[in-house]
């Protein structure tokens, strides 16, 4: 199993960029599919996207494509968001998550098991 723990969260303006990043536990990380949700009060939670255990397929919602990046370093057991673009809409508590070599349901919240406590972004207009 795994264990993720997320940082890199903060206040920027919009148009800035920021990068998360989600340490995981665990000797068999590069077996994990790895992803990112996030969270506003009152609204369920939202994918934003996702990379294989090998890193070479990666998923991205509509609202972050062309935005956002996802990358791993399986020898560092870490996933990373890179944020470009920023807007005031991107402003949620994210959250890393890990389920082993899943390949569908990628987009859904229950079908993972592992999560970290999340991190604030929030991007002021």
């Amino acid at each position: 199993q795994v264990q993720p723990v997320e940082s890199g969260g903060g206040l920027v303006q919009a148009g800035g960029s920021l990068r998360l990043s989600c340490a995981a536990s665990g000797r068999t990380f590069s077996d994990y599919t790895m992803v990112w949700f996030r969270q506003t009060p009152g609204k369920e939670r939202e994918f934003v996207a996702a990379i294989s255990w090998s890193g070479s397929s990666t998923y991205y919602s509509d609202s972050v494509k062309g935005r956002f990046t996802i990358s791993r370093d399986n020898v560092k057991n870490t996933v990373y968001l890179q944020m470009n673009s920023l807007k005031p809409e991107d402003t949620a508590v994210y959250s890393c998550a890990a389920d082993y070599r899943r390949s569908s349901g990628l987009r859904v919240p229950a079908s993972y098991d592992y999560w970290g406590q999340g991190t604030q972004v929030t991007v002021s207009s």
